[in-house]
């Protein structure tokens, strides 16, 4: 078993209010969640009005499985326009006898 971990620095374009960025990270966040198995949250930067970090997590036998579903997010944010993604950061945890 293997554990996917990302976390996604975000700046907004076109928020003016923590308002307009909770609605918007709202959004995208249930837009992902629908289209992908990943567990998705907000985790920073919770005071800023056009910044965010995102977190996610997945489970899957193996590697390469995370690795096209996070490419996946990050093209997703990416073509959704709204934003743009500043850092990304992946980490993989191995659990366990990977033969069996």
């Amino acid at each position: 078993m293997v554990v996917g971990v990302i976390r996604l620095d975000l700046r907004f374009y076109h928020t003016h209010s923590l308002k307009d960025k909770r609605s918007q990270v709202a959004r995208l966040l249930g837009r992902l969640r629908g289209r992908y198995p990943v567990s998705l949250a907000e985790v920073g930067l919770l005071e800023l009005h056009q910044r965010t970090i995102i977190g996610g997590s997945m489970t899957a036998a193996d590697e390469a499985s995370i690795r096209k579903v996070f490419a996946a997010l990050e093209a997703e944010i990416e073509k959704e326009g709204s934003s743009v993604i500043i850092a990304a950061d992946t980490e993989y945890i191995q659990y366990g006898d990977m033969d069996n």
